[in-house]
């Protein structure tokens, strides 16, 4: 095994230019979903996503702090580890090092898993080197870095196999215990490999189940196989709700709308598509092979995470043979199937484009999870398995060095199908010198603006999964924070949230106006990326020069600049002039229909986060009609303030003097005859339209721009 880890670390540092000192302190991507992950690890190392605690990143969301607790990692547990692992090594080394350490547990627990059936060492071992570097890891990497981590599906389909039908896994408990740590390891991990996972898990519970009809020594096996399955399956979701327990528990987005948006039509277009199983990247080292994949994208038009489920050439023949083998089973009604094949059939039923998951979504509204051509890897594990097992037993006569020479040959053509092409240096150093470039940039912003200092960040982007803006990328925000220790960034509130709508109302001022709010909040600096701007920022720059403040960080070299600005001592929080629009609303319509209203397809929300510590005294006034009819009542935090009768003509009502609490605030509309359908197309439920929405603050701060009386107002056009 110590063999096994030496060549897998080899391989890995060989294949991503990991070789000098120096190029473990550069991540091996920086730009997208990689960014997010950077972060996830920064916080922990700040203690700031750590296990069994309400998720707020501090330094992030200024000045409230950023609430993630709606927006879980798949492996807080693992992340924790890494963040302690960052402090003594730093982010970049520490996402590496994880990388490392995916693909080398992969390797280990196939290894184990073959042992374990009692197959021959050398398969086993050439098993488990191309399933550690399968191109589903490979190819996911640092933006999908928990994704990577697939060491728990070798443990996961060989403990169902044995809770399906062997009877040592409840007479011995060495093998007991490894069906619940594997069930605890997979509710601690990433949620798609825990979904499968009990779903294999059920059925081999049924298998069970089924299995044995005889006498009671029999009788006594099957219900203590079905115990032991039925307590994995118990502990694996209860561990999951543990760590998962802030989500329920602290998150503040009352009648928020979902920060990730998954519906149907997820399903269809990141399903398994069988015939990405056996689809080579167009970036293969064959040029027959990449023509194949050339074609693919020119030729198809519904692509998803397009030659992620490929299973390499001995994992295609390996299900090929699979499939071969059951089939001539099944003609000639044999009693004993391979055992890999029934699983397979189970997740390709599941996970194909229109399967069991497309039908989850669509009729039960379970689209969290889309993405089933992730589940390929389970189909590659089962592939390899099979394969193992089958060379094992047909080399079994042969001379070890016979064996071990036949290993070495599938693997090394394994591995050359399997393994990308590698990294261009020229790429390399430009991750290293943008790298460079933020840690001097960041640096010199601690230096000059001091401990603790407010930095706004423009243009503003939603998070997660926020829009990208011209040239800049949906989580560039995040590179000052990977580069600072104590600067506190407007950036990472989430996306929907009340907490987080006085930003997207601060950057529509003229550039006056905007200095003086933000300076008047306390922001020492804002944080302009040139990258989200057609002109680079240049007329931007220019009005904040215009406003007095053209004293900036940062130059030609660099992405951003930062202008620095004249904090006010004792400020107070800023205060949205709006409400933010939640749960139960159809999308906003195209600015061109002017006055058309914003419906309700029912009970709809919306949402106000009063920052102070007491209570905001407000005046709101409603221009709302009903579709076909209707009764309107109005709940403030649960408690109805108005109601009344519409029609098709609109009509004002007024909640005056409303106090809004300090915190999250939910307004609801609630009607109790049900929404009509006016026309087949998408979002034309309609239930109560909103014609204007004015929230007026009475008496509130100085903390309301474009406003200099302490009575400010601003009415939403919906």
């Amino acid at each position: 095994m110590l063999a096994l880890c030496l060549l897998t670390a080899a391989i890995w540092c060989w294949q991503h230019d990991r070789l000098t000192w120096a190029s473990w302190s550069v991540p091996l991507d920086y730009t997208g979903d990689s960014l997010e992950n950077l972060a996830r690890i920064k916080a922990a190392a700040e203690g700031d996503l750590a296990p069994f605690r309400s998720h707020v990143v501090r330094r992030l969301g200024a000045p409230f702090g950023a609430d993630w607790n709606e927006y879980p990692g798949s492996d807080d547990l693992a992340n924790h580890g890494l963040g302690l692992l960052a402090r003594m090594v730093g982010v970049p080394a520490a996402s590496n090092l994880a990388l490392l350490l995916a693909v080398v547990t992969s390797a280990l627990s196939f290894y184990l898993c073959a042992r374990l059936l009692r197959l021959r060492w050398e398969w086993a071992f050439a098993g488990a080197l191309l399933f550690a570097f399968s191109f589903f890891n490979l190819t996911r990497g640092l933006p999908h870095l928990w994704l990577t981590f697939t060491y728990t599906i070798p443990l996961a389909l060989l403990t169902c196999g044995l809770i399906a039908g062997a009877r040592r896994a409840t007479a011995r408990p060495a093998w007991r215990w490894l069906c619940y740590g594997t069930a605890a390891v997979l509710g601690a991990s990433n949620p798609y490999n825990l979904f499968l996972y009990l779903q294999l898990l059920a059925w081999a519970v049924l298998a069970r189940w089924l299995h044995s009809r005889g006498p009671a020594p029999h009788r006594r096996d099957r219900s203590a196989g079905v115990r032991l399955g039925l307590a994995c399956g118990v502990l694996a979701v209860l561990v999951f709700a543990a760590i998962h327990a802030h989500v329920w528990l602290a998150a503040g987005g009352k009648g928020g709308l979902p920060l990730l948006a998954r519906n149907y039509a997820g399903t269809e277009i990141y399903a398994l598509k069988p015939i990405e199983l056996f689809l080579p990247s167009n970036r293969h080292h064959g040029a027959w092979l990449a023509a194949i994949g050339n074609r693919y994208v020119r030729w198809s038009d519904w692509r998803g995470e397009t030659f992620s489920p490929y299973l390499g050439l001995v994992g295609a023949a390996g299900l090929l043979w699979l499939a071969v083998v059951f089939a001539r089973g099944l003609l000639e009604r044999r009693r004993r199937l391979p055992g890999p094949a029934l699983p397979a059939l189970w997740i390709l039923l599941f996970s194909v484009i229109g399967g069991v998951n497309s039908m989850l979504a669509f009729y039960f509204g379970l689209g969290i999870f889309r993405a089933s051509n992730r589940n390929s890897v389970f189909l590659l594990a089962l592939a390899l398995l099979f394969v193992v097992a089958r060379l094992s037993r047909l080399t079994r006569t042969w001379r070890p060095a016979a064996r071990l020479g036949a290993a070495g040959l599938l693997v090394t053509g394994g591995l050359w199908d399997q393994l990308p092409v590698r990294m261009n240096p020229e790429a390399g150093r430009h991750i290293a010198e943008q790298v460079g470039a933020d840690r001097r940039l960041g640096e010199e912003m601690e230096k000059r603006l001091g401990a603790g200092a407010l930095v706004f960040q423009l243009p503003v982007l939603d998070f997660p999964e926020g829009r990208p803006r011209h040239r800049l990328n949906e989580y560039d925000h995040f590179r000052p924070y990977l580069v600072t220790r104590t600067l506190r960034f407007s950036y990472g509130t989430g996306k929907n949230r009340a907490a987080g709508a006085w930003q997207h109302e601060y950057a529509q001022l003229a550039p006056a106006a905007l200095v003086r709010a933000l300076e008047d909040h306390g922001f020492a600096a804002l944080y302009i990326n040139r990258q989200g701007y057609p002109d680079g920022a240049g007329g931007l720059l220019a009005g904040l020069a215009a406003a007095g403040r053209a004293e900036t960080i940062g130059g030609p070299d660099h992405d951003a600049v930062i202008v620095l600005l004249h904090p006010a001592e004792h400020p107070p929080p800023p205060l949205a002039r709006s409400f933010t629009f939640g749960r139960g609303w159809n999308p906003r319509p195209p600015r061109e229909e002017g006055l058309e209203p914003r419906w309700t397809f029912g009970t709809a929300s919306l949402c106000y986060d009063n920052p102070l510590s007491r209570p905001l005294p407000v005046t709101v006034r409603f221009v709302v009609s009903g579709e076909g009819g209707r009764t309107l009542r109005i709940l403030v935090n649960g408690r109805e303030q108005a109601n009344a009768r519409l029609d098709a003509e609109p009509r004002e009502i007024t909640l005056p003097a409303m106090e809004l609490q300090p915190g999250a605030n939910c307004i609801d509309l609630v009607t109790p005859e049900p929404a009509i359908r006016v026309t087949e197309q998408r979002w034309s439920l309609r239930a109560v339209g909103l014609h204007q929405l004015q929230l007026e603050i009475m008496a509130g701060p100085a903390s309301v721009p474009g406003d200099e009386s302490e009575t400010a107002g601003k009415a939403d056009d919906p």
